[in-house]
């Protein structure tokens, strides 16, 4: 019987989304067995290995990622996406959580390989989020119905100015971990620590940065530094007993959850935000992180909402500050306070469209 052909190339986009970056792969063009798929992932990033210079990944969780698309078969959707975290320093490819960053280059990527045609100047795209069977609407700018990436858009964290991708998520409570509250409390005392066990989007635990030592202002650089060992331990030993907390079972090897401290914010915005990813300092923040934590300002009593200021009204603009400046979060509220449904604004750009070799 013949022996079945090694993977060794595939076709690939590369991307900025928001920002991170990574590959950007059809379904069809990767392995259909998820243990070949990630092992052809590995080769791809250059993984483990903590340069990754055997890849194409750049050394640092930001920039290991992948997506894979495909033409979705459900109404109503255009395309679906999974998102892939290929580890640096690990064998390990996880789908444990979304991505809001690179999901904003799907949209622009599914019309770039024809999955999508371009509707008019704005061409919405129905995005199915696979990791956490979730739906997000990406509109994506297409003056003349051509796709482009220039713009006055512009987000912290990259240089420049883009075409603007207004991100609307739906229906995110509980996308990984069941409720939005896992353990149906607002607050949860771990390693005598308050913590905030919160999933709208992406599994997060909210801890006020003085309750833990720190300031929540420290550069990532100070974060990831000797200095900050003891700290980084007690959060981690945090993280190790929330997880089965938040119905994630032993989150040793896990990308989730994902860690927070927070503190009054020093440039205007809501909030003051410091994160783990769960081990590596953030330079900024994850997309849907940041909706968790804003989600987490609005719950009265909580290390959040304690450091927080919140603007009135039913629809509340969240600007959560981060080592290299804010992300804002649009949150729709009911009469009750609840978060009914959270927008952001992302940018994405085509860096290169090939080949990849392992």
């Amino acid at each position: 019987m013949e022996k079945a052909m090694i993977r060794n190339s595939a076709p690939v986009m590369w991307m900025r989304g928001g920002t991170s970056k990574g590959g950007y792969f059809l379904a069809a063009d990767l392995p259909a067995d998820p243990a070949e798929r990630d092992a052809f992932l590995l080769g791809v990033m250059g993984s483990p290995d903590p340069r990754q210079i055997d890849g194409m990944g750049g050394a640092d969780p930001l920039t290991s990622k992948v997506a894979v698309v495909k033409k979705s078969e459900r109404e109503g959707i255009d395309v679906d996406y999974l998102f892939l975290q290929v580890f640096v320093d690990q064998a390990l490819v996880s789908d444990a959580q979304n991505c809001g960053n690179i999901l904003a280059g799907v949209g622009p990527f599914a019309i770039e390989r024809g999955l999508v045609e371009p509707r008019g100047e704005e061409t919405d795209v129905a995005i199915f989020m696979e990791n956490t069977d979730q739906v997000t609407i990406a509109t994506v700018q297409t003056p003349g119905g051509t796709l482009t990436y220039a713009g006055a858009a512009r987000i912290d964290g990259v240089p420049g100015t883009h075409a603007p991708i207004a991100l609307e998520v739906r229906d995110t409570a509980g996308s990984s971990c069941g409720a939005l509250l896992p353990t149906g409390k607002v607050v949860d005392v771990i390693e005598g620590v308050e913590c905030t066990l919160i999933d709208n989007g992406m599994p997060c635990i909210v801890m006020r940065a003085a309750d833990l030592g720190a300031s929540g202002y420290e550069s990532r650089e100070e974060l990831e530094g000797e200095g900050f060992a003891a700290i980084r331990a007690k959060i981690e030993t945090i993280r190790l007993a929330a997880g089965p907390l938040m119905n994630l079972g032993d989150v040793r090897e896990k990308s989730v959850p994902k860690m927070f401290l927070v503190a009054p914010p020093r440039e205007g915005g809501a909030i003051c935000t410091r994160s783990f990813i769960p081990h590596r300092a953030h330079a900024s923040i994850g997309v849907f992180a940041a909706v968790s934590v804003a989600t987490a300002c609005m719950l009265e009593g909580s290390p959040a909402a304690d450091a927080a200021v919140i603007p009135d009204g039913a629809r509340k603009t969240l600007s959560v500050e981060h080592p290299t400046g804010e992300m804002s979060c649009v949150l729709e509220t009911d009469d009750e306070g609840a978060v009914t449904s959270a927008a952001f604004l992302r940018t994405a750009r085509k860096l290169m469209d090939g080949t990849v070799f392992v």
